[in-house]
């Protein structure tokens, strides 16, 4: 049927692994152990076309992997299996590293890459564990436990985040930033439930439970480009639903000693339903027609500053030459206004607040700020006075639109060196404040509101607002954010409110008192 499958599954990989699936079929004594190898053979190498570019580099790693399963069939010697299975953990490793430079490239953004990305890291866990079974290395469990451990990381922690990655191309929710958040989080938890605590391993599948049983309402609701891609691949999460239930019931026999199913059980129907119905179905559905990633690179200009700055002896007025170009300044009270654009007739007061739970970690992050001379925030949440000086940057040094410097310090130490610069994108015009740190920048893209006569500066929003790494070319967003609120208390006073965020958890509160120099005499 023309059509019927992406062009870019045809490919002598595929094939190759299909021929090499039928040859170890006649290989196997032990029916079961093909469950893992289809899944090395057939699922693997056609997922991996699905997500990657695929260039020689990529073909050589997928065939060595393919190569060296087959191998480990018919080389039955200890050194045999040394040598292939070693060759496999290798494959693995390098699509781990795949993953990983595909998450870094891009940062904590976009749930569905997410999802892709750690998928691909997760496989060389599998690949280690197939390591341990073929080698007979003693981890304190059985063989068979070893093995269960091993298609356990080739189906629940690649194969089911990068189905659920594709999925999240054509459908992004809440409930769905969820299910990745479990899906991702249950392989280790159910690893280390099984290795130290059973009952942590039950309580990893209630939430995979809850997940799977929101991937299939979520799979009924999105609209897929045919019919058939829906029939497959709602057929597939359907067949995880029914799984799951008996992976909960093995798991509150290890957690209670209340056995309902045992593991030949498990092995014969748990397995197969996983393989050939999620698995193979799952496969078939998504090859139909890949979904297009939505993830797209930023274009802002980003500061090439690396490292301490070397200021100019040329100092500049304020943060910004004219608020106007950020915000409708026509809304907004004339001291907000006065305080960006002559920042040096202000005197600034803070009082830093920082969440309970990040407290056991001031003392490391103190060793490193107290160091870099960045970022280097009191402990105490006594107010003190915050002396600025703003210089003129070298344009061509930083490579962005007039920078300048805002150098911040508490005495003699310097809390805040930030470079203020501004880019348009979408007829939006963003602030672009750099902080340099050794060997890298940490960029802050914020948008300006005016709200009730209020300023707001924010990272969070669609598109170009976030915070951000930059190492070389790379730029990483980071699971950070921030809130600003400044609110003219009277003529010549204002206040301001800095809120940040990790993970969505606040951790740090700065209260500003900003008042012109002489209001404050």
């Amino acid at each position: 049927m023309k059509g019927f499958l992406s062009p870019k599954i045809y490919s002598s990989i595929t094939l190759g692994g299909m021929g090499l699936f039928v040859t170890c079929s006649f290989l196997t004594d032990e029916p079961y152990l093909l469950m893992l190898t289809v899944a090395q053979l057939v699922f693997i190498p056609v997922m991996l076309q699905m997500i990657l570019d695929i260039k020689k580099l990529h073909v050589f790693f997928i065939w060595l992997g393919m190569l060296s399963i087959v191998l480990l069939h018919v080389f039955t010697s200890d050194i045999g299996q040394l040598v292939f299975s070693s060759l496999y953990f290798i494959f693995t490793v390098f699509v781990a590293l795949c993953g990983l430079y595909r998450f870094l490239n891009r940062g904590f953004v976009n749930w569905a890459e997410i999802s892709i990305d750690i998928g691909m890291m997760y496989l060389f866990i599998g690949g280690g564990w197939l390591f341990i079974y073929q080698n007979g290395i003693d981890m304190g469990f059985s063989p068979l436990i070893n093995w269960l451990t091993a298609i356990h990381f080739h189906y629940s922690a690649f194969l089911l985040p990068i189905s659920i990655g594709l999925l999240g191309r054509m459908q992004m929710s809440r409930l769905y930033r969820w299910i990745v958040s479990f899906v991702i989080a249950g392989p280790l938890l159910v690893a280390i439930g099984i290795t130290f605590w059973p009952f942590l391993e039950f309580f990893s599948v209630l939430l995979y439970i809850f997940a799977i049983y929101s991937l299939v309402y979520l799979a009924f609701k999105t609209r897929f480009p045919s019919l058939l891609q829906a029939l497959f691949v709602r057929l597939s999460y359907s067949a995880l639903s029914i799984t799951i239930l008996f992976s909960f019931l093995y798991a509150a026999g290890r957690a209670f000693g209340i056995w309902y199913v045992g593991i030949d059980f498990m092995l014969t129907f748990h397995g197969i339903f996983n393989c050939l119905l999620f698995g193979l179905l799952g496969l078939i559905g998504w090859a139909i027609k890949v979904p297009k990633s939505k993830q797209h690179g930023w274009s802002f200009p980003v500061s090439q500053i690396r490292g301490k700055l070397k200021v100019d002896d040329t100092y500049e007025q304020g943060l910004v030459e004219h608020l106007n170009v950020f915000v409708d300044t026509k809304v907004l009270p004339s001291t907000i206004i006065d305080f960006y654009e002559h920042t040096e007739r202000y005197r600034l007061f803070s009082s830093v607040r920082w969440a309970a739970w990040f407290k056991p970690f001031l003392l490391i992050y103190k060793l490193f700020s107290v160091q870099m001379q960045q970022l280097n925030l009191p402990i105490s949440s006594k107010t003190t006075e915050m002396k600025g000086e703003i210089f003129a940057v070298d344009p061509l040094m930083d490579g962005r639109k007039n920078p300048r410097a805002w150098v911040r310090k508490v005495r003699q130490n310097t809390v805040f060196t930030a470079i203020y610069s501004y880019h348009e994108n979408m007829g939006r015009t963003y602030m672009n404040i750099a902080l340099p740190l050794p060997f890298s920048t940490m960029i802050g893209i914020l948008q300006l509101n005016e709200i009730n006569g209020s300023l707001v500066l924010s990272s969070e929003g669609e598109g170009d607002p976030g915070i951000y790494l930059a190492i070389g070319k790379m730029l990483f967003k980071l699971p950070l954010s921030e809130y600003f609120l400044i609110e003219e208390i009277r003529e010549g006073e204002l206040t301001a409110t800095h809120k940040m965020r990790l993970f969505g958890i606040p951790f740090l509160l700065i209260h500003y008192s900003i008042i012109r120099s002489e209001v404050a005499s």
